[in-house]
């Protein structure tokens, strides 16, 4: 093998390699600069804010909610406690 003609050939197969590295280079930096940064006013993404008002408004409902929940819960415990004094009336 010619030795020579080897560094040739690597020379030529480095040029080549160099100018694919900067073609894709520049098309980083195209795509970069192309690529605006996110504008102050765009719309959030996620889940929405509650004002003062509808807070309030949540807060209410939720309050009747679970006073209904647990008055529910109360006369199933009480109906049972009834039911248990009634076995045991029954029994003695």
């Amino acid at each position: 093998m010619d030795l020579y003609k080897a560094i040739q050939d690597l020379y030529a197969e480095k040029e080549k390699l160099e100018r694919v590295i900067a073609s894709l280079e520049e098309l980083q930096r195209a795509a970069e600069s192309s690529q605006s940064p996110p504008a102050e006013g765009k719309k959030r993404r996620g889940r929405k804010s509650m004002g003062s008002k509808e807070r309030q408004e949540v807060s209410e409902r939720m309050k009747k909610y679970w006073e209904s929940r647990r008055g529910k819960a109360l006369e199933k415990k009480a109906g049972a406690v009834r039911a248990a004094d009634a076995e045991k009336g029954k029994s003695s």
